[in-house]
């Protein structure tokens, strides 16, 4: 993801909430207050909340924004340096040493300089992020690190003090200006304090009822309004309830989007029932909303709509 004309990085906290609002990123002034104090101190951005608040969604926003390339590593269970760092082309390299010896290369010392030579090096998004380019250094996205284990916790900790990364066969690779880095966690375990402790926190927490209609707005304006406030309204309600995984903005998008495609310029019980897959991703909590509960959420919502008006 590469815009064509780099940016300045913002020089105020105004001028990060404009960045943001430029690609439809409703921030509020907690949210840009940090990102700002990130980027103008250099530091990463530790960016903690629950899934589909809008954690990855900055990181690709700052890349389009700022005009630079976004580089993302998305974390999973064992992964590990090979896969996050660099390694070997070793099917090429077997290659290349058959060719040599096809040729009578006898020089164990000259075959081994070729084949570990940097055509050979598969980068992967840590090696990717350390290089600048002409549009300035890169975005680095760390996405969702708690899926990770310890031992490459303990590895980008040491990669992220000093910007650089050592190859043995290389040596050693350094980034000439470091990378806006964006980590996010949906905290399915606890982060190292030594990690946090070289990064800018920031919680990212659920919308008010306001700021996600400003955000439901500026995502997708064919919903109407009435739509729009009564989808919004529904959702707040449903997050005081005891769900297992309660529904971030992006199902909130998701959902308006299906009511949409489903022409409903409204909520109705049946519309709801119907399209709940948008929204709640768990069965138990689909079957627990579904039917009276939803037709009792929808007439508090509009109690409460009808009472605001008056």
């Amino acid at each position: 993801m590469t815009a064509a004309i780099p940016v300045p990085l913002p020089n105020s906290v105004d001028d990060v909430v404009t960045l943001l609002d430029r690609h439809d990123y409703v921030a509020d002034r907690r949210l840009a207050t940090s990102v700002f104090l990130a980027l103008k101190m250099g530091r990463p951005m530790f960016l903690e909340g629950e899934a589909g608040v809008g954690k990855t969604e900055i990181a690709k926003v700052l890349a389009a924004t700022l005009g630079r390339t976004l580089v993302r590593l998305q974390c999973y269970e064992g992964l590990d340096v090979a896969s996050a760092l660099y390694e070997w082309d070793y099917p090429r390299q077997m290659l290349e040493i058959r060719l040599a010896e096809a040729a009578h290369i006898e020089s164990k010392e000259r075959i081994a300089a070729d084949i570990f030579s940097e055509r050979f090096l598969i980068k992967r998004p840590l090696l990717q992020a350390l290089e600048s380019e002409a549009s300035g250094p890169k975005v680095l996205l760390i996405d969702e690190l708690d899926r990770t284990d310890e031992p490459f916790e303990a590895f980008l900790l040491e990669l992220l003090s000093d910007f650089q990364a050592t190859i043995p066969e290389l040596g050693v690779i350094q980034a000439a200006q470091p990378p806006i880095v964006v980590i996010t966690s949906n905290r399915t375990r606890e982060i190292h304090d030594a990690l946090k402790r070289r990064c800018f926190y920031y919680w990212v927490d659920y919308p008010s009822a306001e700021r996600e209609l400003e955000i439901l707005r500026a995502r997708l304006p064919a919903a109407s309004m009435d739509l729009s406030r009564e989808v919004v309204a529904f959702v707040q309600k449903l997050r005081g309830r005891d769900l297992f995984k309660l529904p971030g903005v992006a199902e909130t998008i998701d959902w308006t989007d299906a009511l949409v495609q489903l022409d409903q310029v409204a909520l109705t019980p049946d519309s709801i029932d119907h399209s709940l897959g948008a929204l709640l991703k768990y069965q138990d909590d689909i079957a627990r909303i579904r039917g009276s509960e939803a037709a009792r959420i929808l007439e508090d919502v509009r109690a409460e709509m009808a009472a605001a008006r008056r």
